[in-house]
């Protein structure tokens, strides 16, 4: 039966490619690539000649299902993305989700991972994190992720592209707080660069006219670490709250900011705040 091969790619260095992906490769009856003229450099340099279909996230849902009748007709696919582990933040996984509707085999052929290859190298915490990728245009979008992941534990890994770095990192400071990070940019490349900072200082570094940000990013970010509770009880802490609300701050936001003051949670203190309103009401 034909099969669709999840096949990874180096993140630069050709050297990365594995013997079983070459193989992969070889023995597909077509390749489905991001962008056709970045896989056929990588296929002349290993001597593959194979019929490239394009298929990225702008054609994703015609492609994807041309792709599907191919295989079901009997032809193999190989998958791949540009540079690293299709499927991963990529359309891929939409191609994947059809073959397993379809009953289609898929058979992963592992490769580099920009994502954990940073990780690799952070020198922050590899136990647990959690890939968010690449962070919205949208205003709005961006802010409820950023909100979303701004108590996790666990390390935070960030792609983001050369134009919109030091937005980005703008962002993240706004809304983590000044934290650890390790800033990977081309790695696995002749001009890689691995930069451990904190985000205030990375902010900046980049906004040196002098840095122009170059190349792809990987972005590596401290877990967010429970500042020790101060000696005071909850009600305080909603006051404190109120008082950034009277000053003109979203409700929100004022126990967003209280909670990193005091090590309470946002929702232990809006509660709070809560119930001294019906106290002041019902007086």
């Amino acid at each position: 039966m034909a099969k669709l091969y999840v096949v990874g790619t180096p993140i630069g260095n050709l050297s990365d490619m594995t013997y079983r992906a070459v193989e992969a490769l070889k023995s597909a009856d077509f390749i489905a690539a991001e962008d056709t003229r970045v896989t056929g450099k990588l296929l002349k340099h290993f001597g593959i000649e194979k019929p490239l279909m394009s298929y990225h996230e702008h054609n994703r849902k015609y492609a994807g299902d041309a792709i599907i009748r191919r295989i079901l007709s009997g032809e193999s696919c190989a998958v791949v993305t540009d540079a690293g582990m299709p499927c991963i933040s990529d359309p891929g996984e939409d191609l994947v989700r059809l073959c397993a509707e379809h009953g289609v085999p898929v058979i992963p052929v592992p490769g580099p991972s920009a994502g954990v290859t940073a990780l690799s190298v952070s020198g922050l915490d590899t136990s647990k994190f959690t890939f968010v990728g690449f962070l919205s245009t949208s205003p709005s979008s961006r802010k409820v992720t950023l909100e979303e992941v701004e108590k996790r534990p666990e390390t935070l890994i960030f792609y983001e592209a050369p134009h919109k770095l030091c937005a980005t990192l703008k962002d993240l400071l706004r809304a983590l707080g000044d934290r650890k990070i390790t800033i990977c940019r081309e790695l696995t490349k002749l001009h890689e660069e691995i930069i451990r900072t904190s985000l205030a200082d990375a902010v900046n570094i980049y906004n040196d006219s002098d840095r122009k940000p170059k190349g792809e990013f990987v972005l590596i970010v401290e877990g967010y670490k429970a500042p020790p509770r101060a000696e005071m009880s909850v009600r305080e802490a909603a006051l404190i709250a109120q008082k950034k609300a009277d000053g003109g701050m979203k409700p929100t936001d004022a126990c967003r900011e209280a909670a990193k003051e005091t090590g309470f949670s946002k929702s232990e203190i809006y509660n709070e705040l809560a119930a001294m309103k019906e106290e002041r009401d019902g007086a």
